[in-house]
């Protein structure tokens, strides 16, 4: 190549027409046809040439072909000329979807031409469904039609109907005439093609995709778009089987298929792999089909849980995708640099006889005349400058395939020795459950798949859970989980696919049964996992309330369900956090705390809607909900349950005014029932919480939900002391602000009446002592109810809130930190009771039923609280007893 010549086009229209008119015959005919198209695009750009070549015939078909000689000479000059690729691609695919849309309302007006223009959709697939046509390309729609609102003659079937028009639009559009053709149309892409009807009724096409479609069917809805025709229907239809393309929990095969795909294209066209003579700019190693995969597949990984990386466009694609950190920047760069050059040559090979082609010629002189049409000097320039980019290309995409794996020995000597070298201590055992997993003893093990899968993934799991503390336990607990799935094929794919998470549930499986249990329950919670977020601590609490409750819910039960699933995925994250050590045990206890009283929100909001639908709403009363214990003071464990109070304001004794009334008492007696069954009865998707109502008014003998006047009655004249201690975490936090505020004004009255200190004292003494006398600590780490643990920091802080008026906060933290800065509590007791409250986080989620950690899991604890050592946790933890017992007893002798 000369140094006068550049590497790339010029952005030069009179030099575009000179190579056009040199080197491409189908464009020199055009320019000696349709004069006026080139003059528009010399006056006024693209559009205008474009409408320059309209056409008023009244034969639809002369009209569209004329219309589409046009809009091919317009924008193969502009191109030519260096107008970007996004404007070229947008130019014929909008001209694909107005002539799509024009056939169809011309074949039904031709055959019911009193009728109205609906039931019949085209969806555009591929790149006119991301808008990215090439050149000469076909289009791939899938034509869909609704029988109901079909119109269709008295003697005539919708199907028959159906069928007849779309044989209709076909011919319009595609049998050649004089004026050539105006689009090739390929129906191969939709449901069931080898014995679907060349149009599809929308129900039988629904029922394809949620049932028995193929994965890559999935990868191809990425680009779907409604695109003519009833697109009401069609983006009816597109909203159905959203679910089914954007998965939350993932189906990894669709990504090993994705892959498996792209090695069946590479092997089936690997003449044309390499660049040279004949490279197919398409299908070759590093060439368009490897950078849109590369793209689809990250978009079926992440794209369920972000809508923001649902974008068709490829270039879009990769942009999102850098954006949310999925893919490097630099990476996203070099691909869409490479997928520009490519789709450029691919219209220049395309230009010269308007030929459906994508690939580089095999005769050097034709390689010179397309390069020489794109202004390069010839075709060894054009080769060069392709090939970084393909490299670069077909090296990334290699990435996604992974080094083979040698796999885990068959033979079962070999095997046991190997899990010997691993850490397994009984590696006979270990072998022998191995052996049964690929026996097809388990279950979930037993179809080839499913076995296939698992070989897959076994040396990583093996490994990892082997260098993972009590290794022994840890292959011990992933048999319970896969004996407990549905299926493991999916857990095996998720495996194979993101290596990130073997090690992580290694982790879990060597400390954390309750997470273990979890997955047992719910294999897909580590789908989650994959999101960089999972790690960040959960939004707040309106925040997380706009989550549960977004919209598309459906039905009640629905929502039930949703909510259990998302709350799941929220709590198994926060225990994965307390694993990682990523954040401090109390941070994670108060994000347990948001995304309950999220939970809270959303459910009794909805119990509530549920409810008034059939008994109205009662006059001037809402239900209002107090929190107490943990929930009250906001930090929870992994394993908490609620200790809730309802209330109701306005007066008892009116009725509600729905079709079905009720009496105030007995309307929010069955409201609050409804609203412990939405927050505690297990559904299809799991159990949520456990309730406790029985520090209500009079206990388990009291109405469920009474009103704020009753309580306030209650608490002055008949409540013991020790709900008033009980009281000094209460916080209102379901009702309208108003009523919370009556609400938490009767508290702080409560809280603050003037006491007999002895008398106070004496009371709380009593109940420690009773409470110590009926449920004792379960064993050394009882640090709830052990002698200076937890109840008694909790027994110390309230008695001095009611005895002193100082410290009222429901956050133990809080008010023991003012009570210590009040010179009420010796120095360090706030530090002792927060060091108990990590404690008892911690033990929540890795004590086995002893109530202690597992010796592998005393380090992990050790340095989630912040020790380097077992024995140095449990040196402070001595120290915080004897500190908080200490000052327990000296508050309780009324000192």
């Amino acid at each position: 190549m000369s140094d006068s010549t550049p590497s790339r086009p010029s952005p030069d229209l009179a030099a575009a027409v000179a190579r056009a008119d040199a080197h491409a015959p189908f464009l020199r005919r055009l320019i000696a046809r349709r004069p006026e198209v080139v003059a528009a695009l010399v006056s006024g750009g693209l559009a205008a040439a474009i409408a320059a070549g309209k056409s008023e015939d009244d034969d639809l078909g002369v009209a569209l072909r004329r219309e589409r000689q046009a809009v091919a000479l317009a924008v193969a000059l502009a191109d030519l000329a260096g107008a970007p690729l996004e404007q070229v691609t947008r130019a014929l695919s909008d001209f694909a979807d107005s002539a799509l849309d024009r056939a169809i309302g011309h074949a039904l007006h031709s055959r019911y031409p009193d009728a109205e223009p609906r039931g019949l959709a085209a969806l555009a697939l591929g790149k006119q469904g991301s808008r990215e046509l090439n050149y000469s390309s076909d289009i791939d729609p899938i034509l869909l039609y609704d029988p109901p609102t079909l119109p269709h003659l008295a003697r005539e079937e919708p199907a028959e109907a159906a069928q007849r028009l779309t044989r209709a639009i076909l011919a319009l559009l595609q049998e050649p005439s004089g004026e050539g053709i105006v689009l090739r149309v390929d129906l191969r892409l939709r449901p069931a093609s080898e014995a679907a009807p060349l149009a599809v009724p929308i129900d039988a096409a629904i029922g394809h995709y949620e049932t028995s479609a193929l994965p890559w069917e999935r990868a191809a809805m990425i680009r779907a778009r409604a695109a003519a025709g009833d697109q009401t229907l069609g983006d009816r239809f597109l909203g159905q089987i959203q679910p089914f393309v954007w998965r939350r929990g993932l189906d990894y095969g669709a990504i090993g298929e994705m892959r498996a795909l792209s090695r069946r294209i590479r092997a089936h066209h690997a003449q044309v792999q390499a660049l040279g003579p004949g490279y197919d700019v398409k299908r070759g190693r590093g060439g368009i089909r490897e950078v849109e995969f590369f793209a689809q597949i990250h978009q079926l990984i992440h794209g369920g849980r972000d809508p923001g990386l649902r974008t068709p466009a490829t270039l879009d694609a990769l942009a999102a995708l850098a954006a949310a950190g999925w893919i490097g920047h630099d990476e996203a760069a070099t691909l869409a640099d490479a997928y520009r050059l490519l789709r450029t040559i691919e219209h220049r090979l395309q230009m010269v006889e308007d030929k459906q082609t994508h690939r580089i010629p095999i005769e050097a002189d034709a390689i010179d005349n397309v390069a020489r049409l794109g202004g390069y000097a010839d075709g060894a320039a054009m080769l060069d400058d392709l090939r970084p980019r393909i490299e670069a290309v077909g090296a990334i995409y290699d990435g996604l395939e992974g080094e083979d794996d040698p796999g885990l020995p068959q033979e079962q000597e070999a095997l046991n020795r190997q899990l010997a070298t691993l850490g397994f201590t009984d590696p006979g055992a270990a072998g022998a459950r191995i052996a049964e997993w690929r026996r097809g003893s388990v279950r979930t093990t037993r179809s080839t798949a499913a076995r296939e899968a698992l070989e897959k993934v076994l040396p990583s799991l093996v490994e990892a859970i082997g260098r993972a503390p009590a290794a022994d336990e840890g292959l011990l607990r992933f048999d319970r989980l896969i004996d407990g799935l549905p299926s493991a094929l999916n857990l095996f794919r998720l495996l194979e696919a993101r290596p990130t998470l073997v090690a992580l549930l290694a982790t879990i499986l060597g400390h954390a049964p309750a997470l273990a249990s979890d997955l047992a329950r719910r294999a897909n919670l580590l789908d989650g996992l994959i999101d960089a977020t999972a790690l960040e601590p959960p939004p707040s609490v309106d925040a997380l309330i706009a989550e549960f409750g977004r919209p598309g819910a459906g039905d009640y039960e629905k929502l039930l369900d949703r909510v259990r699933l998302d709350v799941g995925e929220r709590r198994f994250a926060l225990g994965v956090q307390l694993l990682s050590g990523t954040r401090d045990p109390i941070a994670v206890g108060e994000g347990y705390g948001r995304v309950a009283e999220a939970a809270i929100a959303v459910l009794a909001g909805a119990a509530a809607a549920e409810f008034e639908a059939a008994h109205g709403k009662v006059p001037g009363g809402e239900l209002v909900i107090l929190a107490l214990g943990r929930m009250g003071g906001g930090v929870l464990t992994h394993a908490s349950d609620l200790d809730l109070i309802y209330l109701f304001t306005g007066d008892f004794l009116v009725e509600s005014d729905g079709r079905r009334p009720l009496g105030a008492t007995t309307y929010f007696q069955r409201l609050a029932q409804r609203v412990t069954a939405a927050l505690s009865a297990p559904t299809a998707s799991g159990p949520l919480y456990e309730v406790d109502t029985r520090l209500r008014p009079s206990g388990a003998q009291g109405l469920l939900a009474v009103s704020i006047e009753s309580f306030q009655r209650y608490e002055a004249e008949d409540a013991w002391t020790w709900e008033h201690m009980a009281l000094a975490r209460a916080r209102p936090l379901f009702g309208s602000a108003a009523a919370r505020g009556q609400l938490q004004a009767v508290i702080d009255a409560t809280l603050r009446r003037e006491r007999d200190p002895v008398k106070l004292t004496a009371d709380a003494a009593r109940m420690r002592d009773e409470i110590a006398k009926h449920k004792p600590p379960a064993g050394p780490l009882d640090v709830k109810l052990i002698e200076g643990g937890l109840v008694d920091a909790e027994f110390a802080v309230h008695t001095l809130q009611l005895r002193d008026h100082i410290g009222f906060s429901p956050r133990l933290a809080e008010a023991a930190r003012t009570l210590e800065a009040a010179g009420k509590l010796a120095s360090g007791f706030d530090a002792a009771a927060a060091l108990m409250t990590r404690m008892l986080i911690m033990l929540r989620l890795l004590a086995g039923p002893d109530g202690a950690p597992g010796s592998a899991s005393q380090g992990l604890m050790a340095e989630a609280c912040g020790y380097g050592a077992w024995e140095d946790l449990l040196a402070a933890y001595e120290e915080a007893r004897v500190l908080i017992g200490g000052e327990w007893r000296r508050i309780a002798q009324g000192c």
